[in-house]
């Protein structure tokens, strides 16, 4: 078997313009702020960095296979673990960035963590997180009212990885075009 690690990971990363309105909400809200960029987690954990050169023949192939595509993000769900609750805006249409993901898979098929959860992979860029059933439908409801939907054009994957802490702050290694 391969070895994996929770210090690297494949991810869409929403091109600069993008980023101001998502990371006004993290910064308040998302205790993993200093360590993620925003992004939407495709393959985590993965290769180690060492690996990369080695693996990206086959995340060509898979990519090469994929049209870029454009995703809105116009709405904010959540995911709730015990009391605590992660908030998320939700890609749609999300179909293809669920394909994007399984042929990626089918490159590493055992860097499977992000689909063998119970409904599979779902596509999410994660914003916070807040403990309490009220506090999060609260929040929920303050930032849909405050949201002003935003589009991006997914072109391309990223190959990120990080340090051990302390200094475990997630860095761009390499991209890899779609189409």
């Amino acid at each position: 078997m391969n070895p994996k690690t929770h210090q690297t990971a494949i991810v869409i990363i929403p091109p600069d313009p993008c980023w101001e309105p998502i990371q006004v909400i993290r910064r308040e809200h998302d205790r993993q702020f200093r360590r993620w960029m925003p992004h939407i987690t495709l393959i985590y954990p993965f290769r180690p960095r060492n690996l990369f050169d080695a693996v990206t023949v086959q995340l060509r192939e898979a990519c090469r296979l994929i049209k870029p595509f454009e995703i809105d993000l116009p709405c904010f769900h959540h995911f709730q673990h015990g009391q605590n609750h992660t908030l998320w805006l939700a890609p749609q249409p999300n179909n293809p960035l669920i394909q994007l993901q399984a042929a990626l898979e089918s490159a590493v098929p055992d860097c499977n963590d992000t689909s063998r959860h119970p409904d599979g992979f779902t596509p999410h860029l994660s914003v916070g997180q807040v403990r309490g059933r009220r506090n999060m439908d609260k929040l929920k409801q303050q930032l849909q009212n405050a949201w002003q939907p935003i589009s991006l054009p997914v072109t391309e994957i990223s190959l990120i990885w990080r340090n051990p802490p302390p200094d475990d702050i997630f860095h761009l290694d390499r991209t890899i075009p779609l189409g």
